[in-house]
């Protein structure tokens, strides 16, 4: 009988049969000799590593030929959930094509309608008070045209969702507003502005299908990069409205968008140099940080440990059982 298990509730030990979506499949072959599957499968919860040791229980086509699941395809499977290194993986014990999928419950999607989140960021551009920078972040918006709606803000991080990249931009608008309202020193128009296109070259760095799944990074995302695409989109904006290249606003934009990882080893070349593109960097990373713990305190049992987190350092974050209700504290768990 199948069961009503999410993704997020997977843990070592924990059976499953049921549907979910591939988000990357890999062909490899192990150290006996032997081809497996690699996977990452998924629902509306998370996704979780998987693994087909035997191909021999692949379906097969009309010629006999091991049908191998697509990307942004919905599978059946049955199988477990193991610890391999102290991750928790699948191993797929069966595999066949999807049984009545439901998308709404296999696809990740932002909390919102892209038309909410982007009647938001017009809601903050009409604030602007200079019409100069007013039109070079909406030609930055039409630059990044339709896909923006349903594109994610990452491949496996944080934000790694349908609708993701408008998601997090808005939340990080939501952020700038209280920076600047606790630092009243920072331009709240160039800090908001900066939120709204620093993310936007990632439209061409990742390739994603229209339910948000990102199959790989562009070519032009290896070679170039979204912070890099970012500054030379900006160029081209600011040439589209008439804007003159020795801009002190535009070297201001292009300079939070160069510099919003912050240091050279997260792939920025500058240093923030100026308190507003400080500012962009802290928040940037903290709404990333926020959104990514978020999704694996769901996952993680109250008064438990995850495992390792690689985007996190390798760290492993704990779900505190403390409840801030006196009247109904929570449980201490029972040692083991």
């Amino acid at each position: 009988m199948e069961n009503t298990l999410t993704v997020n509730k997977l843990s070592a030990g924990t059976a499953f049969s049921g549907n979910l979506m591939v988000r990357q499949v890999e062909r490899r072959t192990g150290k006996t000799g032997r081809d497996y599957l690699d996977l990452t499968l998924g629902d509306k919860t998370g996704d979780i590593n998987a693994k087909l040791w035997d191909l021999g229980t692949l379906p097969r086509d009309a010629a006999g030929e091991p049908c191998i699941p697509v990307v942004s395809g919905p599978v059946w499977v049955d199988g477990a959930a193991e610890l391999f290194n102290g991750r928790v993986q699948f191993r797929i014990n069966k595999i066949d094509l999807a049984r009545n999928p439901d998308l709404r419950q296999l696809i990740p999607s932002a909390p919102e309608t892209a038309e909410t989140y982007r009647a938001q960021i017009e809601q903050v551009i009409e604030t602007f008070p200079h019409e100069e920078l007013r039109a070079l972040v909406r030609e930055m918006l039409t630059l990044a045209g339709p896909a923006l709606d349903w594109y994610p803000a990452a491949q496996r991080m944080h934000h790694a969702e349908r609708t993701g990249l408008l998601h997090h931009t808005t939340s990080m608008l939501n952020t700038a507003e209280h920076i600047c309202a606790a630092y009243p020193f920072l331009n709240r128009e160039l800090l908001l502005a900066a939120v709204i296109v620093h993310d936007l070259g990632k439209i061409k760095e990742m390739v994603s299908d229209k339910l948000g799944n990102v199959a790989d990074y562009s070519r032009d995302g290896l070679l170039v990069g979204h912070l890099v695409r970012g500054v030379s989109d900006l160029d081209q904006a600011a040439r589209n409205i008439g804007m003159a290249p020795d801009a002190e606003i535009l070297a201001l934009m292009e300079h939070m968008v160069i510099s919003h990882h912050g240091i050279p080893e997260y792939g920025s070349p500058r240093f923030p140099m100026f308190p507003e593109a400080e500012a962009l960097h802290w928040i940037d990373t903290l709404d990333a940080r926020m959104n990514e713990m978020q999704g694996i305190q769901e996952r993680t049992p109250a008064g438990a440990f995850s495992e390792p987190i690689k985007g996190l350092d390798n760290r492993r974050l704990y779900h505190p059982y403390f409840t801030a209700a006196p009247e109904n504290p929570a449980a201490e768990p029972e040692e083991a």
